[in-house]
Order: C-alpha cells, then sequence, then structure tokens
C-alpha cells in the first residue's frame, strides 16, 4: 500500500494532521500523535453441521493523545472530518492539562538523556515478509469459506464416535492503520487476522468432556485449506482417551514438568506481565529495580517478539508508530529488558521496544506482549522428563491468575500426566498448579531443545483485548505447589 492510499482511506492530508498536532499541542504539550483506524471484520459460526449465523462489521475513526511532563490526554473521534477531530484534539490537549494521571511524558530525561522528542532509529521488516497475503480477506466472499467449515465439523465427527457436537467458528478481517506524531514521523500499515476455533464436545458412558482447538495467523485468505481443516480435525479428537481416563492426583510439593507450546501462557501471564515497562516504572512489579540482575539459570532466555512472520502476535509497527523488533527480557538468566511503550523507554532512558499496543483508536496505546517465549536450551524432552521421580506432567492451561506486584500465580490444568519413575503414566485433570513467578523462573532446572510457538487464538486483556501469542520448549521447575486430593 502506498502513503497515498492511506491519506485517501483517512481522507486526511498530511497539512491537516500538522495542523490537528498544533491544536493537540496548543496547551503546552510535550508531545502529540495521531492514530488512525480501518478496520472491517467478519464472523461465520457452524452449528449443528450447518453455518448458522455469519456478522460483517467496520470501525473506523482516529485518536489523538497529548502528553504533558506526567500526564496523559486522550480524545477519539469516529469520523475523520477536520470539525471532529480538532474537537478532540482540543479536548486532548485540555485532559493533559488538568488530568491527575501519571503517565509519565518525556519532559523528564532517563539516564542516557534520551526524551520524548527523540526520533525512532528502528527500521521496520516488510510488510510482505511479517504479514504474507496471496488473497485479501476484503476482497474474498465470505460465502467462499463456507465449504472449509462445514468440512470442519464432518472431519472432526468422522474421527471419532464419542463426537457429539461441533461448533466452528471463523472470524477474519484487516486493519489500515496511520500514525501521526509531533516529531513529524509517519507510518502506515494493514494488517490481516484470521481466525478459526472448533470447541467440540464429547460424550461415553454417561460422562461428557470438551476439547477446543484453534489457529489464528496474521496472512490471508490463502490460510483457509482442506489442510487446515485436517489439521485441526486430528488435534481436536487427539488425547480424548486419556481425557476420559484421566483422575485426579494427590497434590503437594513436587517437580513439575511444562510441555512445549501450549504450556507458554504461564510465560506469558506469570512472568510476561512483570516485565512490562508500566509496572515496572511504578514499582508495581516483583521486578521493579532489578535491572542487569540475574533471576534464573545461565542459558535461559525469555524473549518477547514482534517479527515472527505470519504470526498472531507480531507488530509491523506497534501502536505507536515503533517498528517491531525481538526483544530479550531475559538474556543468559540475567533481566536484560523491559517491555517500552515511548513514555516508559523515555523515563528509563532507553529505546522503545515496540510494545505500545492498544486494543483500537478508543484506547490509550500501553506496553503490551507481542509474542513471548522461552528460546530452546540443550536438553531433550525424553531426558528433563527421565530425571524426575515423582511428578506432574501439564501441557495445557486455563484460567489462570497472577497478582503482578507479589508474583504468585494459580493456573488450572486442563491436561497433564503423573511421572513416576522417569515416566508418564496416569493421566491426571481437575488440579491446580501455584506457584510464584520469580522463583518458578529460578527454580527452572532444566529447558528442552523443543521449542514449539503455539498458534491459538491467544487474546490478552490488561485493561483492553490485544492479540499475542506464546510458546516454550519442554521445561522442568523442580517445585512447584500442585492442588489434588
Amino acid at each position: 500500500m502506498t502513503e497515498k492510499y492511506y491519506l485517501d482511506t483517512f481522507s486526511v492530508t498530511i497539512r491537516q494532521m500538522e495542523d490537528l498536532i498544533s491544536a493537540a499541542l496548543s496547551r503546552g504539550g510535550d508531545f502529540a500523535d495521531i492514530y488512525f483506524e480501518y478496520t472491517t471484520g467478519s464472523d461465520l459460526l457452524l452449528r449443528d453441521g450447518e453455518v448458522a449465523s455469519g456478522g460483517f462489521n467496520i470501525d473506523y475513526g482516529a485518536g489523538i493523545r497529548v502528553l504533558k511532563g506526567e500526564k496523559t490526554g486522550y480524545a477519539y473521534s469516529e469520523d475523520t472530518g477536520m470539525r471532529n477531530m480538532l474537537s478532540a484534539a482540543r479536548a486532548a490537549a485540555m485532559i493533559a492539562e488538568g488530568s491527575s494521571g501519571h503517565g509519565h511524558a518525556g519532559t523528564r530525561r532517563g539516564k542516557t538523556g534520551q526524551n520524548m522528542t527523540a526520533r525512532t532509529e528502528a527500521q521496520p521488516l516488510s510488510a510482505e515478509s511479517l504479514y504474507p497475503m496471496q488473497m485479501e480477506w476484503r476482497q474474498t466472499e465470505a460465502s467462499a469459506f463456507l465449504p472449509f467449515l462445514k468440512s470442519l465439523g464432518e472431519k472432526i465427527g468422522a474421527m471419532d464416535s464419542r463426537v457429539a457436537k461441533v461448533t466452528a467458528r471463523l472470524s477474519y478481517g484487516q486493519s489500515d492503520i496511520m500514525m501521526f506524531n509531533s516529531l513529524g514521523e509517519l507510518t502506515c500499515d494493514t494488517r490481516p487476522l484470521g481466525s478459526v476455533t472448533a470447541s467440540v464436545i464429547f460424550t461415553s458412558g454417561g460422562r461428557s468432556e470438551n476439547k477446543t482447538v484453534s489457529r489464528s495467523f496474521r496472512t490471508g485468505a490463502e490460510m483457509i485449506t482442506d489442510a487446515l481443516a485436517e489439521e485441526m480435525a486430528r488435534e481436536a479428537v487427539s488425547g480424548i482417551d486419556e481425557r476420559f481416563e484421566a483422575r485426579r492426583p494427590k497434590g503437594g510439593q513436587m517437580p513439575v514438568v511444562m510441555g512445549a507450546g501450549a504450556s507458554g501462557i504461564l510465560l506469558h501471564e506469570a512472568m510476561g506481565h512483570a516485565f512490562e515497562a508500566d509496572f515496572n516504572r511504578k514499582g508495581q512489579s516483583i521486578f521493579s529495580g532489578r535491572m542487569g540482575e540475574r533471576i534464573c539459570a545461565s542459558g535461559i532466555d525469555i524473549v518477547d517478539d514482534g517479527t515472527i512472520p505470519a504470526n498472531r502476535g507480531t507488530c509491523r509497527y506497534d501502536d505507536e508508530g515503533i517498528p517491531g523488533q525481538k526483544t530479550w527480557m531475559v538474556k543468559d538468566g540475567v533481566l536484560n529488558s523491559y517491555l517500552h511503550d515511548r513514555i516508559s523507554a523515555a523515563w528509563f532512558g532507553v529505546s522503545p521496544t515496540g510494545n505500545g499496543r492498544r486494543e483500537s483508536f478508543r484506547f490509550n496505546p500501553i506496553p503490551r506482549m507481542r509474542a513471548t517465549y522461552m528460546e530452546n536450551g540443550s536438553a531433550s524432552p525424553e531426558d528433563i522428563i527421565s530425571s524426575v521421580r515423582k511428578g506432574i506432567y501439564v501441557d495445557e492451561f486455563s484460567n489462570g491468575q497472577v497478582k503482578i506486584g507479589e508474583g504468585d500465580f494459580t493456573f488450572y490444568v486442563k491436561s497433564g500426566r503423573l511421572i513416576e519413575d522417569g515416566r508418564l503414566t496416569m493421566p491426571v485433570k481437575d488440579i491446580n498448579i501455584i506457584g510464584n513467578g520469580p522463583q518458578a523462573l529460578a527454580d527452572m532446572t532444566a529447558v528442552g531443545n523443543d521449542l514449539k510457538i503455539d498458534n491459538g487464538t491467544w487474546t490478552c486483556g490488561k485493561e483492553q483485548s490485544a492479540a499475542v501469542s506464546c510458546g516454550i520448549p519442554t521445561v522442568l521447575i523442580k517445585s512447584l505447589t500442585v492442588g489434588g486430593e
């Protein structure tokens, strides 16, 4: 897409955006930016073998932010006519002037002398490499996807006689984004996102079990293939025997092996949020003031990455116009970086990391994760499991709760097994894993060589919703509390 395409989409000129910035700074603000958004999205639902409903929505508007000292003002308009946008700019200026908010703008200089007036020098990757899109969602009729949904439901039903009900959903869309700020930076992005979810109820002997599988990618409509339906159907019925056999084990303190892939949600919730710089700037995180300290064993690297091609959490630019990048939060066991937006980066005197994200133009950007994972270690998954005499292996979590300040977490385990004498034995269910994030990091004694990024429909809900992803190799934590019988 050309710059002209975005200017035409939002019916605005460079000169008009400069006028909006001037209005936003008219009460003495230090920095201002404008975020334009045009999002189209569609939704199709399969129930009882038929596509039962569908929907289409459009979201369009612009948000204007003003930073003044310690204060932030934000206002938005649901159209991009100059009259309404100027009203929003003036409102944001007034809010920043009188706000009691604690967002830190750029008049204070950090230890490297950087402030909000510094232009970013990072270079973005190409849209083609990050968002491969051969077929635009906007140019594909919804009717073209009906056979896929019906095929997905039929394939799942044909693979297991215990399937009682299948509900499948396809959600897809594109967002055109344009950002302009008081530094004169203009950035534009078109972000595709397609998501497929299948929820299945199984019944046997008067009992029922359920399983949900999903896929989500920042790519075009070419992701909707028979191969994807086959892959998801096989995953949907995989492990159902074990779920019917699973029992609740005895609880207590014991080693826990986290399986590769979806177990990365524990890394996201229990540790990733504590690395977000707004929590650390305000002294609310258990990791506040610990930059440069060793927090886990050497050889452990924890990453938040906005540059994985087609990944749900990928951002060519974040929602402040900072190019997406790969950020090592932990490098070789040492706390290396927080996740920064422009505000926190100016406060700490470092460069932004591309983590300023927002749900839509109606929201102020805040530090958020993208794709959060632990990089490979050197151990094989088999050796990790065989090293445990008695413990629990878990590979799917849900319903996690985390206290950012203390680092304490609780996660419900949906799928796992006992480990007895180095072997996976009885399937387990209805247990909680309880621990403390920093302590769990310190207690990681082995990291596998089988990193898997989970491509499910992960959505993070920190004040606002944001599309994210997570991953992890097989990891051994030497002691966590398992809440069982």
